[in-house]
């Protein structure tokens, strides 16, 4: 069990859970469009065991039972994220009502067990037909996307407790368009770069759509990971500085001060869209919070033979889950403290965080050492209003397939029977004690 009390954090801090929807979902019989994972996840090689997120937990017709796990785990949240591609199949244009129909369904169910939604626009299921036309590689998806922003508004808004935009914009960008690990699947800096810019522009223009329509208690969700130098060498500290400037600085200063960081820009200005200076005032809009996600942290070694990013990257020697990771939790209230110094009025929500593994004694001492790291930090005067796990449910975890388990709550992919594990009761007997 847990060594933390609830109480400890603050009568207003928000315990939740995250999941998001092509990983959980299935449901693609109600006029749900493709989208870029649907076709990446049908290539051959892209994701592990050839599996795919067609059923996935079958959330779509189990979304009671999984809302009744959250609120019986005495959890106040629930981060979860619309499929852009239910909603509105072709990207623009006519809109899916049962796909509507679904999310008002899970939305209320929400509040009749009360339990916060807390929404995100995209969790990364770009629609099929929007990347047919360049994706994010096309400034036109930015247009698109407010379009989108504006409808979930509409018909949502009035319901979330919290809306964020976009979800890790590096795993969207670079993850996804340089290294080629995520979909669309790219490896060109040129199509990244385009990526980075036009994602940010996305967000700037999203937040202005929902404002417009009246929504409150807006922001964006950014992942951060340590980077540390391999060596003392000077070299190996300039590639963690350019790691550290590219992952933890490029998009948060993006959206909070309407700059992309030097180190970044001197390397992939070639590349950026023309005129992509005059888009940063549009990118930094005013916003209510921000949410931060960590997990890890990676090692730089310099490598002169890599063109453009001259480094490469591993772990270290600290205990790590099933998918090499390791487990570093004092970097976390340092990344509290720095957006807290860097922007001291803006609330901070820890929106995920969490462990893979069989290991779960292991997965509760994770989640403990991560409390601590968060009460470190509001002692030093952070603001962090509330903490979300990932996850609820083992489920599709993107190129890892089934076989990377965050979950609390154990899902056999062959049946989707839902079994709560021990962190689940340790989540349980803290929250509600």
């Amino acid at each position: 069990m847990f060594k933390h009390s609830r109480a400890e954090f603050g009568e207003d801090f928000v315990f939740g859970v995250a999941m998001a929807a092509h990983q959980i979902e299935g449901g693609q019989t109600d006029g749900r469009g493709s989208s870029i994972w649907d076709t990446f996840a049908a290539t051959p090689g892209n994701i592990k065991n050839a599996e795919n997120g067609s059923i996935a937990c079958d959330h779509y017709n189990r979304w009671a039972e999984d809302l009744d796990l959250i609120r019986d785990g005495g959890f106040d949240a629930y981060r979860f994220s619309f499929s852009w591609p239910r909603l509105i199949p072709e990207g623009t244009g006519t809109v899916n009502q049962q796909g509507f129909d679904f999310y008002d369904r899970l939305i209320d169910g929400m509040l009749e067990r009360g339990i916060k939604p807390l929404a995100t626009l995209y969790h990364w299921d770009l629609p099929s037909a929007l990347q047919d036309r360049g994706g994010w590689m096309n400034r036109a998806t930015c247009e698109a996307f407010a379009d989108y922003a504006a409808e979930v508004g509409r018909r949502f808004g009035d319901r979330l407790a919290t809306t964020a935009t976009f979800n890790e914009p590096w795993c969207v960008t670079v993850l996804s368009h340089l290294l080629g690990i995520h979909a669309p699947g790219y490896r060109d800096i040129r199509a990244a770069s385009r990526a980075m810019h036009h994602v940010m522009l996305a967000h700037g223009l999203g937040i202005d759509a929902l404002r417009a329509e009246s929504v409150q208690n807006l922001g964006i969700v950014v992942n951060m990971e340590k980077c540390e130098p391999l060596t003392a060498s000077p070299e190996d500290r300039k590639a963690a500085e350019l790691g550290d400037a590219i992952f933890n600085q490029f998009f948060l200063d993006a959206a909070l001060q309407g700059s992309y960081p030097s180190l970044v820009t001197d390397i992939i200005e070639p590349y950026l869209p023309t005129g992509w200076r005059g888009d940063m005032r549009q990118i930094a809009r005013p916003l209510d919070w921000v949410g931060v996600n960590y997990y890890t942290r990676s090692l730089y070694k310099h490598d002169a033979s890599i063109p453009s990013f001259p480094f490469v990257q591993s772990r270290g020697d600290l205990p790590k889950n099933d998918l090499g990771w390791e487990t570093y939790p004092s970097a976390l209230t340092e990344f509290l403290l720095r957006v807290s110094r860097n922007h001291p009025k803006l609330p901070i929500y820890v929106t995920e965080n969490g462990m893979s593994g069989p290991d779960d004694d292991g997965r509760i001492d994770f989640f403990d050492k991560h409390f601590h790291a968060i009460r470190e930090a509001q002692k030093s005067g952070a603001d962090v209003r509330g903490y979300v796990a990932w996850t609820l449910v083992d489920n599709f975890e993107w190129a890892e397939g089934y076989d990377a388990r965050f979950g609390i709550v154990s899902m056999d992919p062959e049946t989707r029977e839902r079994k709560p594990k021990g962190s689940y009761r340790a989540f349980q007997q803290m929250l509600t004690a």
